[in-house]
């Protein structure tokens, strides 16, 4: 048996995920393909009655035939519709699951325009496979059912259907082959047109301040030449292959019928077995009709492919213990990182924070400093070496207990959620993420959190204060930040801090600052920075410097060292 493919595996999964509305699909167009191949025969039966002069119920049969046929075809569109619905719906929601189950860093492969492009548009294309699979092998049994029939009728007429059905088998597989391509071609374009907007869009302020909205505009668009190249080659495909189907159709009922009228002049056919083949002969024809549900199937099996294209990066494994019990201790042993080029961005590195401490990371740009942050909380794991709290490595450990033990704030966050109090409250227990359903402004763990970060005030003052929507809620970059850093502070063990005041003013920083080391019971922190104030506030420093731990020591020792005040000065780091 060969082995198929991530995007026919992925097909068959979705024609499964169709479930009871398949199966009803099927067995409707199964009834409907006999009812239509039945109908020629009890039609040419109605005929050889009728010249006979006998009454008969032939005809009445006939007309039992063309409305078993509507009814069949109105619930087969109902069929398809419901399961391609169900099929495409479970198809984002695994899709979705994967992509936040998989490393960031294999997420960030993709522009999120182009992601969003394949949960919305190709996994409704992929979505439609369950029905162009049901209603392509059912549309061949028409034709093979009509070779059967006038094979018995007459032999020579079966051979005159079985030779033009081979010619438009040939013509069709063409056609799959070439648009395969064509489709698949034009939905990647797509997906990075997409990308490239998104980016646009988040960037308007910058384009705006640049005056290079036609630059802009020109970069978008540039691919859509190669677009239109891919979607007229498509239509240009179907176009010729509708052409041939639709030549060779006629020419092969014309065929049949006049082998049948040389077999009703030689005594071979009665007048209704005529009937009957003309019938049938049309219905081998309809072979051609098939070319519509063949090419959604194209469009499905293409946009498999570009679902199945994530779905293949391994998703990162949960672990399943508990955290022990500890005081925050975080150790990385041997870690190393590398880019998708191969460079090692850290390499080697060996780092203790100790329970309860500050350590600042500092380093210039590109020295792995976030990187650092992102494997201390296991935002990815490390390609080489572990990362441990309090003993234990991060990667055993379940989901719920890492998040309520490591807590990460950005210098760029984005708030998650309805409203202010749902951005605040997102790593908290579901009870206490959840608005209070009384008259309080928010659950106790969020009120403190957002008094932590210094926010509250700025809170109170929205419309609705912890109940505003933040689509309404017109944040400054530095209030935005002190938000992020509110949905840090509930983490019990380690706050991993990357750049998370760089948009706030001074006297706010000492502040939050103050917070960040007198409350939470002695949390541990690890705080990427650019300042040396911020450094010179920590217990210890980490001084990064490509990609390996140079030293770990007070910022007032090294700061005798002047390429570590280097790395301080104007320019000497770009975060």
């Amino acid at each position: 048996m060969p082995t198929l493919t991530g995007p026919d595996r992925l097909l068959r999964r979705v024609v499964r995920d169709g479930g009871g509305w398949t199966v009803l699909l099927a067995a409707v167009a199964l009834t409907g393909a006999a009812a239509e191949l039945a109908l020629p025969a009890t039609l040419g039966l109605a005929v050889d009655a009728a010249v006979r002069g006998d009454g008969s119920w032939w005809p009445a049969a006939a007309c039992a035939l063309v409305a078993a046929l509507m009814v069949t075809d109105v619930l087969a569109d109902l069929a398809g519709g419901y399961g391609a619905a169900r099929a495409t719906a479970l198809l984002r929601r695994r899709l979705l699951r994967h992509l936040f189950a998989c490393d960031v860093r294999t997420v960030r492969r993709y522009p999120v325009g182009d992601l969003v492009g394949r949960l919305v548009g190709q996994a409704a294309d992929a979505g439609q496979a369950g029905t162009a699979v049901v209603l392509g092998v059912v549309a061949l049994l028409p034709p093979i059912g009509s070779v059967v029939a006038l094979t018995l009728i007459e032999p020579l007429l079966g051979v005159t259907l079985l030779g033009g059905l081979a010619l438009l088998a040939v013509l069709m597989r063409a056609f799959v082959t070439d648009a395969s391509a064509a489709v698949g071609g034009y939905q990647r374009v797509l997906g990075a047109i997409a990308g490239r907007l998104l980016e646009a869009l988040g960037g308007a302020r910058t384009i705006a301040a640049a005056a290079t909205a036609d630059r802009e505009r020109d970069r978008v668009l540039a691919a859509l030449p190669e677009l239109r190249g891919y979607g007229l080659l498509g239509w240009r495909l179907l176009a010729r292959a509708s052409a041939r189907t639709a030549a060779v159709g006629p020419l092969l009922q014309v065929a049949v019928v006049a082998v049948g009228g040389y077999a009703l002049t030689a005594g071979w056919l009665t007048p209704g077995q005529l009937v009957a083949a003309v019938q049938y002969a049309a219905l081998g024809a309809g072979l051609g009709a098939m070319l519509a549900t063949l090419n959604r199937l194209v469009r499905a099996r293409a946009a498999a492919g570009r679902i199945a294209e994530p779905l293949a990066h391994p998703a990162r494994r949960d672990g399943t213990d508990p955290l022990p019990p500890g005081r925050g201790e975080l150790r990385l042993r041997g870690v190393g990182v590398r880019a998708g080029d191969g460079r090692a961005v850290l390499d080697g590195v060996d780092l203790t924070v100790p329970p309860g401490a500050t350590v600042a990371v500092v380093g210039r740009s590109g020295a792995g400093k976030s990187t650092l942050a992102a494997v201390a909380g296991r935002l990815h794991d490390p390609d080489a070496g572990d990362v441990l709290l309090d003993g234990t490595p991060l990667r055993r450990l379940t989901p719920a207990a890492l998040r309520r033990a490591v807590g990460h704030a950005f210098d760029r966050p984005v708030l998650v959620g309805e409203t202010v109090h749902d951005a605040i409250g997102l790593a908290l227990p579901e009870e206490s993420a959840r608005p209070p359903a009384d008259d309080a402004p928010a659950t106790a763990p969020v009120l403190a959190a957002a008094r932590a970060a210094q926010v509250a005030d700025v809170v109170a003052r929205l419309p609705e204060g912890f109940r505003t929507p933040l689509a309404d809620a017109p944040l400054s970059g530095g209030e935005a930040q002190r938000l992020g850093l509110a949905r840090a502070f509930p983490a019990e063990r380690l706050l991993i801090l990357d750049d998370a005041t760089s948009s706030l003013d001074t006297a706010t920083e000492h502040r939050i600052a103050r917070a960040v080391a007198d409350g939470g019971g002695g949390r541990t922190r690890l705080v990427v920075t650019h300042r040396a104030t911020t450094a010179a506030a920590a217990d210890l420093v980490a001084w990064l410097d490509g990609g390996r731990l140079r030293a770990l020591a007070p910022h007032r020792r090294l700061w005798t060292d002047p390429d570590y005040r280097a790395v301080f000065a104007p320019g000497g780091d770009a975060r």
